[in-house]
């Protein structure tokens, strides 16, 4: 089964212009790592009642998206104090099991102790709590190891506390840890073997950023180009690429934090498509990076920057334009090579968007915190096919496999439209 999940995020080689189709959503932003994926004929409508396969009662609100392989959803769950991964039947919408991870459970502001998305490579699930508890499972929840990495390597110092979720790649996780509101410890990026939990290695990444600047919530990403792998770290300032297999760093960015504000943490995570690298900051800029770069590539591979990129929901691309929604609904459309606008400051439905945008199936799927996911055509011109309201708040990112959609709301996890196993399009 682990060849199959190397087989899908080969899936991200520069070669590649577009996605084949995908059957499971093994983390949170998809097969490609990138919010990708390529199956067809997905739901478009639906409402609380209409076009649901089934739904699960859920105890409280959360910020991880559902995790899917075949018949499995993995669900990182906090209910009251504590923190729990669910094991949950896709074909009747139960759970199967149900584990403790850890105590702990806080709310800081709108983010809880489970707003890390677990990851599966379809053998073994691992899950990461915001309080710094990483646990590996087999499929009939046997705990295979623990981690405490705050016990290791000293508190998490977020001001709002652990929101990001590890990367998968091959035989191990990759856990960053950017902080410095509330610690003066150092930020670091960690690779450990998914298979006995041990650290592989673990480095420091300084930068120049101050205060709540130092902060980020952002989760890693795969940059695949030639015969070339790095892992992309986005935060305090900076966009950093490493080499996976020593940590160690190949080549930074300055420019996320032009006017060196004291406040400028980062919640969007760096998006790769091919050789191209959008790296969000706090809203302003966006920078655009083409890879292959060594050293401080400030000048030789920022390609562009753009003004009006996001604070929290993390864009989309699929290599022709950049998809880019802000937290209050203003969508654009970039050329993704020039950062050209093609079209901007086109209105979603009024309200707060937290979840990151899906793309699939020539269309754009965006979760806002009122439950309302709008579907809107991709390519140069905007125009909205649907509005669907669960009416109930929502911060999770939509999943999709096997022709379903999945969305986490605080009261249930939805399964939409009709299951369609092996189909492609």
């Amino acid at each position: 089964m682990p060849k199959r999940l190397a087989l899908v995020i080969v899936l991200l080689s520069g070669a590649a212009a577009a996605v084949p189709g995908a059957e499971n959503w093994p983390q949170w932003r998809g097969p490609s790592l990138n919010g990708l994926s390529g199956e067809h004929n997905l739901p478009i409508r639906w409402s609380a009642t209409d076009n649901i396969a089934w739904k699960l009662a859920l105890p409280e609100f959360s910020a991880s998206t559902p995790i899917v392989w075949g018949d499995r959803i993995f669900l990182n769950i906090a209910e009251r104090g504590d923190l729990y991964l669910w094991s949950v039947d896709r074909t009747r919408g139960v759970a199967v099991w149900k584990r403790r991870l850890a105590s702990g459970n806080m709310q800081r502001r709108k983010q809880n102790m489970s707003s890390p998305s677990p990851v599966t490579d379809g053998r073994n699930g691992w899950v990461m709590t915001g309080t710094g508890i990483l646990k590996a499972f087999d499929f009939d929840g046997n705990e295979i190891w623990t981690r405490d990495i705050p016990k290791d390597y000293g508190r998490f110092g977020m001001q709002y506390e652990y929101g990001a979720s590890p990367l998968l790649y091959e035989d191990s996780l990759y856990v960053a840890v950017l902080h410095g509101w509330r610690t003066s410890d150092p930020s670091y990026v960690l690779r450990i073997s998914k298979a006995n939990g041990r650290t592989i290695w673990r480095v420091e990444r300084p930068t120049q950023a101050r205060s709540e600047s130092l902060d980020a919530y952002t989760t890693p990403a795969l940059l695949r180009y030639g015969t070339s792998t790095e892992i992309v770290v986005t935060g305090a300032d900076v966009v950093t690429g490493h080499d996976p297999d020593t940590g160690k760093e190949l080549w930074r960015a300055n420019g996320l934090n032009p006017s060196n504000d004291r406040n400028n943490r980062i919640v969007a995570s760096p998006v790769v498509f091919g050789e191209m690298i959008y790296a969000p900051s706090l809203e302003r800029p966006m920078l655009a990076l083409k890879a292959g770069g060594r050293g401080d590539v400030t000048r030789s591979h920022v390609l562009w920057s753009f003004n009006n990129g996001p604070d929290v929901p993390t864009p989309v691309t699929d290599g022709t334009y950049v998809y880019v929604v802000n937290d209050r609904g203003i969508m654009w459309c970039l050329d993704a090579k020039t950062g050209r606008e093609v079209y901007g400051r086109k209105r979603l439905r009024s309200a707060t968007y937290s979840g990151s945008m899906v793309l699939a199936d020539g269309k754009i799927y965006v979760t806002n915190e009122d439950g309302l996911t709008s579907v809107v055509q991709a390519g140069p011109t905007f125009q909205v096919l649907a509005e669907n309201d669960f009416d109930d708040y929502t911060l999770s990112s939509p999943a999709i496999s096997e022709g379903q959609i999945f969305i986490r709301t605080t009261k249930f996890l939805y399964s939409i439209g009709t299951r369609t196993p092996g189909a492609k399009g």
